[in-house]
């Protein structure tokens, strides 16, 4: 692994993912299991961690994963990377093409890309929902992880039929933590 392919990886991941973390999900999954750094088991802990922490997704899971890769240098040329896209970009926006943004046509390609980035969102959602409820060894299914799912699903749902809110996301993330540790 070198210091180039772990920058450049990232630096694509942050130029061609729209929506923010969520639409990058995939992309970076994708570059996890392509290049070998890991499998969906470890994609999936570090989202749930990166998730967890505070920071934006993305940065968090490239600051991981240039880490787990490259110690305190692989983890600056991810985090360097993944963000730079952003950076630049936002400068052209404010400094040059602040008056292009107000044109329709732009404004329709914006709105055109939402439902692919909901598309996008949901099938990370599903291949990490199904990659979490199948068995270690990937031949059955994990029942004790379908119960689990679906228990922190109806405690989500209860708490907002009961108090009329979302249950806070720290607290969903802590009763995961802590039926994981009972659990498993």
């Amino acid at each position: 692994m070198s210091y180039l392919t772990l920058f450049f990886v990232f630096l694509k991941i942050g130029l061609f993912s729209f929506g923010g973390a969520y639409g990058a999900l995939a992309l970076i999954q994708e570059a996890v299991l392509r290049q070998g750094w890991g499998d969906e088991a470890m994609f999936a802990n570090i989202a749930a961690i990166s998730e967890a922490t505070p920071g934006p997704i993305m940065v968090n899971m490239a600051t991981y994963i240039g880490s787990r890769q490259g110690g305190f240098w692989g983890a600056l040329l991810a985090t360097v990377g993944v963000t730079l896209p952003a950076f630049v970009i936002l400068l052209l926006i404010v400094g040059l093409l602040r008056h292009i943004l107000q044109k329709a046509p732009v404004q329709a390609a914006l709105q055109g890309i939402q439902p692919c980035l909901m598309g996008v969102i949901l099938a990370t959602g599903c291949t990490m929902l199904l990659s979490a409820v199948m068995d270690s060894k990937g031949s059955g299914i994990d029942y004790v992880a379908v119960c689990l799912f679906l228990g922190l699903g109806a405690l989500s749902l209860g708490w907002k039929k009961l108090f009329k809110k979302r249950l806070p996301p720290i607290a969903l993330i802590l009763a995961a933590a802590l039926c994981g540790i009972c659990f498993y």
